[in-house]
């Protein structure tokens, strides 16, 4: 069967999809193309994950989908497995698995590869690829490669396309149907059938690129793009602290320019899958051209430096109060109202204060006990250096010298405001600068960048 004959049976839906990673990008994709009509298998080779999703058991991060999962694994067109498998029908592998930042003994495509030979142990001809993880410039060319050697003909009987996730997870304005997606196809065919994918996805919103390795730099320059920012406005932040002035009212007014400048705000660095790794895979790159990119190397050395300079700042006003070493880290998320602890700078903070002797604890509203072993894994930890606390009690926190917050929640917003104005805590440092001023409150409340 070539990919023509394939489009045609895929125009009728009689075909498979199999989306290997179902992680923050691969679960609401399954869901959302198993809601449309279509007969999808979700694998991933970690068997707890697919146990508990074959159990209806959600995680926080996916309870928004639930009613929609609940419902296609009720009429059957949402399947879990943690392989994949023959059928006589085309097959579409989308590939959603996460991409580890290189190292001297780890690639970044480990994942990616693994995947795609497992598609690749039960394909035939007429399937096709998508690959939406991210990846370092040149792995496109790499999984064409290991397609071809199989015996496929890519653009005649096999596709394969690379079609970069773009997800804000809990954001309400731009989701995963109307966000539009840049993708590289093989083909002519190969891009009908994303179409027609896709069309269930984001309403097909795709824009082509004419080669794979503009899709691929298009994806790390997005979040080098964010990267670069972020850490623009966090070493402005330094310096409008020496100058003594406030860096928000800086940007603030530096927005009210109508054209040419995009309001970046600072906070304890950028946390995440996607900003602190993705523009490496530039780095990567320029090594490979023996060329330096220096913007990005020194955006990343900011990144890295802010929880060192935040601990200083803390460090210095408890010493000058005369106040112990105890801190709580309020907001340990890397992003506000959700629970993702993915590269958090708050575990980056704590670890650098608990190296010179403070007591930690640490709190945050969608902390998950039963998630301990994979926040560890995402943080690259072995344990939990803070005593957590399940709530902000007055009796509870009225000890502990300083709150250093590093991201605000609005399920906390009123308590953390109570807890200022009823001056249950000699010190607050607000990394983002949101907690507004009250003169009433015998708490000293501290801005980064001011």
């Amino acid at each position: 069967m070539n990919l023509k004959e394939s489009f045609e049976k895929i125009k009728s839906n009689d075909f498979v999809v199999e989306i290997y990673g179902l992680g923050y990008v691969g679960f609401p994709l399954a869901v959302r193309l198993s809601k449309n009509g279509f007969k999808v298998i979700g694998i991933d080779v970690n068997t707890e994950r697919i146990e508990r999703l074959q159990n209806n058991q959600l995680m926080d991060s996916e309870l928004l989908l639930k009613n929609e999962f609940l419902e296609s694994r009720e009429r059957g067109l949402l399947e879990l497995d943690d392989k994949s498998n023959t059928d006589s029908n085309p097959k579409i592998g989308i590939i959603c698995v996460p991409t580890p930042i290189p190292t001297e003994t780890t690639s970044s495509d480990i994942f990616v590869k693994s995947a795609v030979e497992s598609f690749l142990k039960y394909s035939k001809k007429g399937d096709a690829i998508i690959l939406e993880s991210s990846i370092e410039v040149g792995t496109t060319e790499k999984i064409e490669k290991i397609i071809e050697s199989r015996g496929y003909s890519i653009g005649n009987d096999f596709g394969l396309c690379f079609c970069p996730e773009r997800i804000d997870p809990q954001n309400k304005e731009w989701g995963i149907e109307n966000i539009p997606r840049v993708i590289y196809c093989s083909d002519d065919i190969s891009f009908e059938i994303a179409e027609k994918i896709y069309q269930n996805v984001n309403n097909g919103n795709l824009i082509r690129v004419e080669k794979p390795k503009i899709a691929e730099v298009v994806k790390s320059f997005e979040n080098a793009f964010r990267l670069v920012n972020i850490s623009l406005v966090n070493e402005l932040a330094i310096l409008c602290d020496k100058l003594g002035i406030s860096v928000k009212q800086v940007i603030d007014a530096a927005a009210t320019k109508p054209f040419g400048f995009l309001p970046h705000y600072p906070g304890a660095g950028a946390g995440g899958h996607c900003i602190p790794k993705d523009p490496r895979f530039l780095l990567e790159s320029a090594k490979k051209m023996n060329q330096q990119f220096i913007t990005i190397e020194n955006a990343l050395e900011i990144n890295l430096k802010m929880p060192i300079y935040i601990t200083d700042k803390i460090e210095q006003i408890l010493e000058q109060k005369g106040l112990e070493k105890s801190v709580l880290v309020c907001g340990l998320s890397y992003k506000p109202n959700i629970e993702d602890m993915r590269d958090s700078s708050s575990f980056k903070l704590i670890k650098e204060m608990k190296n010179r002797g403070f007591e930690i604890f640490g709190y945050d509203p969608f902390f998950n006990i039963d998630y301990v072993e994979k926040y560890l894994e995402e943080n690259k930890i072995t344990e939990l250096d803070f005593e957590r606390l399940n709530d902000l009690d007055y009796e509870r926190i009225k000890n502990i010298s300083c709150m250093c917050i590093v991201q605000h929640h609005l399920v906390d917003k009123e308590k953390i405001m109570s807890i200022y104005e009823k001056s249950v805590l000699p010190c607050i440092y607000d990394c983002q600068t949101k907690l507004g001023k009250n003169k009433q409150s015998r708490t000293e409340l501290y801005y980064l960048g001011e």
